[in-house]
């Protein structure tokens, strides 16, 4: 009698050789604004794999930028010194047949504001008068938190669909978007702009989801809200292999996690192996924070 218990071995729930990480043999492009940090990381996670990293310089929150990855070749000269120079122009459709995975993981931090007061009076002078509170403030966190992972993904979704071919039955490819635990609680962590946009890149990931769902598009979008993560954004600063550390006895937050740490690169690792492989999931936002949301709950 037939079985399909091999279906459920590790190498094949998570057959990830066409799909997501270099490390399985996938080939992944990078893109960033920073051509320094680009090159440290296709060098530093780039050795030794199946696989292979390749950068591409670019800012996500331009949409002539984001054409521009649409049409690189993969082969980039880093001794020139223009954009123009560096990027051989030639379609990577010619490169690439499709997209199987894409990652926004686009984010920045907003200015603090410290939400205080012993009246209505020092209320204000903190939250409103600060010069720190600025719309400018506002609009570019918007723009890299939330507009961007629209603009992305909208411009790959031709792509993305070709990943959905009938060479792959059953498969869909996905949208994974990074957003934040800082977008589901109620509190503000003194960051009112930031954490409002990572809101909005959480509700972002819920209509593309359904409209493309309603457009018969085979292409799934799903979003993971990280917790404390080492990051340059929490640590402030990273080393020259581009890793940041964390010091938990410094963090208040790890003292309201259940879990009791901060979380690590394999943590954030499974989970985007979960939502890359797992079919069955479309327009979910998954937290991976140790326990965090227990304490604080979500709106």
């Amino acid at each position: 009698m037939a079985t399909d218990n091999p279906d459920f071995e590790l190498h094949s729930l998570f057959d990830v050789r066409h799909k997501a990480l270099a490390v399985n043999g996938a080939r992944v492009y990078i893109v960033g604004r920073t051509e320094s940090k680009l090159r440290v990381a296709a060098d530093v996670h780039g050795r030794n794999i199946k696989g292979e990293i390749i950068p591409l310089v670019g800012d996500v929150t331009n949409k002539d930028d984001i054409k521009c990855v649409q049409i690189l070749s993969i082969t980039i000269d880093f001794s020139a010194t223009s954009r123009e120079s560096r990027m051989s122009m030639s379609r990577i459709e010619t490169k690439e047949k499709a997209l199987h995975i894409l990652i926004n993981n686009a984010g920045i931090y907003s200015a603090s504001q410290e939400a205080k007061g012993d009246d209505a009076s020092q209320a204000k002078e903190n939250l409103f008068d600060t010069p720190n509170a600025t719309f400018e403030d506002w609009t570019d966190v918007y723009r890299t938190n939330a507009a961007s992972h629209y603009f992305v993904t909208t411009a790959f979704l031709p792509l993305l669909a070709r990943g959905s071919a009938p060479e792959h039955p059953g498969y869909q490819s996905c949208v994974i978007n990074i957003s934040s635990i800082n977008g589901l609680i109620r509190t503000s962590l003194n960051h009112f702009a930031s954490n409002a946009a990572k809101a909005a890149t959480i509700h972002v990931t819920k209509m593309l989801a359904t409209e493309i769902a309603k457009m018969k598009l085979h292409i799934r979008v799903n979003s993971i809200a990280p917790g404390v993560f080492p990051s340059e954004i929490t640590a402030g600063t990273a080393s020259s292999n581009g890793k940041s550390t964390l010091d938990a006895e410094a963090w208040p937050a790890v003292k309201e996690i259940s879990g009791g740490r901060v979380g690590t690169h394999m943590d954030m690792a499974t989970a985007v192996m979960f939502v890359a492989c797992c079919q069955y999931l479309n327009g979910v936002i998954i937290p991976v924070d140790g326990g965090y949301l227990v304490e604080h709950g979500t709106l």
